[in-house]
């Protein structure tokens, strides 16, 4: 439906953790181009028996893996190089009002981004993002 490409300049960028709400709920299939990253999921579908568990794994045009994340899932990456090119294909529109976040080191999801305390490089939409507890889902496990 959609394809995006994002550069970030720095090491210890962090971009998300990012939702797109139904009507436009988002999967998206992300690679890197050039660089490398980190990149996460996280299950926040309610009553789901993974809901708050994430994955990560290191994205590089080297090693050439790509993430599938669902829709119900949110989605976030840190670069691990300068100039960092991430690719991902989204099966929805962009839709502003549909957009949401939640903290990136949210200690109740305990992502380890390999950085050290104060080292992530945030955008003011990620800096005052909620907590998952402070966050309602929109999403339901329907398993």
């Amino acid at each position: 439906m959609q394809d995006n490409q994002s550069l970030s300049r720095e090491t210890g960028t962090v971009r998300g953790l990012h939702f797109q709400a139904p009507p436009h709920a988002q999967a998206k299939l992300v690679r890197c181009g050039r660089g490398c990253l980190f990149d996460v999921a996280v299950d926040i579908r309610v009553n789901s028996p993974t809901f708050g568990q994430w994955t990560g794994h290191e994205l590089s045009p080297e090693n050439g893996r790509q993430l599938l994340i669902p829709e119900g899932f949110l989605h976030g990456f840190v670069s691990r190089a300068p100039e960092t090119e991430i690719i991902y294909k989204c099966s929805d529109h962009y839709a502003p009002d549909c957009d949401g976040a939640v903290r990136f080191d949210d200690p109740d999801i305990g992502i380890d981004w390999g950085l050290g305390p104060g080292r992530a490089i945030l955008s003011d939409k990620d800096a005052t993002a909620p907590c998952l507890r402070q966050f309602q889902s929109p999403f339901i496990f329907r398993g």
